[in-house]
């Protein structure tokens, strides 16, 4: 007799993997047969379809899970012409603070229980950052792709832009209003730091921003910029040292500056890693933190303050960007003909 849904929703996880003949490999057909749907409405259902109802969805999944289906992905990329992955391009840094894991985590918690799955794919400084770009779009081992670094002009854009393959950026471009970004306002970010160190009355600051073809360091030293004069501050940006040098490298040169310049007053970083080892070179100097000199730093996770308490410090949340850039990508495929999901995360100053 032909089991309905109604009674397969009461099997217990036991009882589901008795359903799977011995040596059998689980098949669209063998949650099928559970289940008592159809082929077609079983597969639906793993694709999240929006005509599926939720609790046909849970059915099909739980079957899913319980009798260990996995999806052939060649079989999927012939019916559909989709793998069903979306690829991260991420670099491949050592720096442990670095927020790449923690974006690859909230991307991956955001696609849990969808169709889609999360691949990593590393860019390395020595090469040129097109090239796995153009491996997901020429071999389409990838639905999508999302990647960070971006550029003014950046020619990962142009290129996927040009073949219209779905992607999404963290962090802005000059055509962001073609494309999926999610971005956290790195001018607004040192605006309010320059306006926070003027009512602690520093006057010489010194700033350790990232590479300054990237974009976002470009938006840090445009806010850098127009606030310091506004709040009548001398500053000056690193030129020999960025936050992706090593940490030695970065506290060999703020010792330096230091030395040099014995009026600074406040330290702007840019990530955890500066900002440690700005603070190993101030301390050196036999300078206090928090009195005789500020260290104001963005971080991604929750560290600083457990490091030195008198370090003040801003934090972003890349958690929300990786849920954010992941339903991006996700809506560019189910509804490409949908406005790009877009945001900018900006930080406030509170008189």
């Amino acid at each position: 007799m032909k089991r309905d849904a109604t009674e397969a929703a009461k099997l217990s996880d036991d009882e589901l993997r008795e359903q799977v003949k011995p040596g059998e490999v689980p098949t669209l057909k063998t949650i099928a047969r559970i289940s008592g749907l159809a082929v077609p409405t079983v597969s639906r259902a793993l694709g999240d379809a929006p005509d599926i109802g939720n609790d046909t969805k849970k059915l099909v999944h739980r079957i899913a899970d319980g009798i260990g289906y996995v999806p052939n992905r060649a079989g999927v990329r012939l019916r559909t012409g989709r793998t069903n992955v979306i690829s991260l391009v991420i670099p491949a840094e050592s720096d442990a603070m670095n927020h790449a894991s923690k974006l690859t985590s909230s991307i991956a918690q955001q696609l849990r229980g969808t169709q889609f799955h999360l691949n990593i794919l590393p860019s390395f400084p020595d090469e040129d950052s097109l090239r796995p770009i153009k491996y997901i779009v020429e071999t389409r081992s990838a639905d999508a792709v999302i990647f960070n670094m971006t550029e003014p002009e950046d020619k990962r854009v142009a290129y996927l832009l040009k073949r219209d393959f779905p992607f999404a950026t963290h962090g802005r471009t000059n055509w962001s209003d073609q494309h999926a970004y999610y971005d956290y306002d790195n001018a607004a970010f040192m605006r309010v730091a320059i306006r926070r160190l003027a009512t602690r009355g520093r006057k010489k600051i010194l700033a350790i921003l990232p590479p300054l073809n990237q974009n976002y360091a470009r938006e840090m030293a445009n806010g850098l910029e127009i606030e310091s004069r506004l709040q009548t501050l001398d500053f000056r940006i690193s030129q020999n040292v960025n936050s992706d040098k090593s940490s030695d490298e970065i506290r060999q040169w703020v010792t330096r500056r230091l030395e040099q310049s014995p009026e600074i007053d406040a330290v702007i970083c840019t990530s955890s890693k500066a900002a440690i080892a700005a603070i190993v070179a101030i301390e050196n100097r036999g300078l206090e933190l928090g009195s005789d000199i500020d260290v104001y730093s963005k971080e991604v996770v929750p560290i600083l303050k457990m490091f030195r308490k008198n370090i003040i410090v801003e934090l972003e949340d890349i958690g929300a960007a990786g849920r954010q850039l992941a339903k991006a990508v996700v809506q560019r495929l189910r509804h490409p003909d949908l406005p790009p999901l877009q945001h900018l995360d900006t930080p406030t100053w509170d008189e």
